[in-house]
């Protein structure tokens, strides 16, 4: 794929992600190519496993009232595992990466109502191997992304060479 291709393949995809229902010829005029251009080059990326689907994002009911919150916590050395294996064990957790930096883990919980959080992390804090927590509330969800992903298909990825 020619480095041109590649830059409009991803803003094609972006706009994709944005709005997957949006029409082949809205999306050649933001882009400023040919409806059949774009479409064949859906057709394509559809061929080549690099858009895998498309799927319905619903928000979030208004009704589901909850709280969330994120736990970063520290892990004493080659403790993760176990950590981890505990913290599955949780409920109220719905997410749990590993990541770099000051912390290890970063946990996403999910309790109804906000006074929940804090024997969750407490919860957390008495984890054989959790060296420390803190948390952030979470006010508002800007957008999420990860209900359309099943795997590295955003339009970074391709760039990165992760795809196609």
């Amino acid at each position: 794929m020619a480095r041109d291709t590649s830059a409009t393949d991803r803003r094609l995809l972006a706009l994709l992600q944005m709005n997957a229902r949006e029409s082949v010829a809205a999306l050649a005029r933001k882009l400023g190519i040919a409806r059949t251009t774009v479409q064949e080059r859906i057709s394509r990326m559809e061929r080549d496993g690099i858009i895998a689907g498309y799927s319905v994002q619903m928000r979030r009911d208004p009704f589901d009232l909850f709280a969330e919150a994120l736990a970063l916590v520290t892990v004493t050395n080659r403790k993760t595992k176990s950590v981890t294996d505990q913290l599955r064990q949780l409920p109220e957790i719905v997410q749990c990466q590993v990541v770099s930096g000051d912390f290890e883990l970063v946990c996403r919980i999910r309790v109804a109502h906000l006074e929940d959080v804090h024997p969750v992390l407490e919860e957390i804090e008495e984890i054989p191997g959790v060296e420390r927590v803190r948390s952030i509330m979470v006010l508002r969800t800007a957008f999420d992304h990860t209900q359309s992903l099943s795997g590295p298909t955003s339009a970074a990825a391709l760039d990165r060479g992760e795809l196609g």
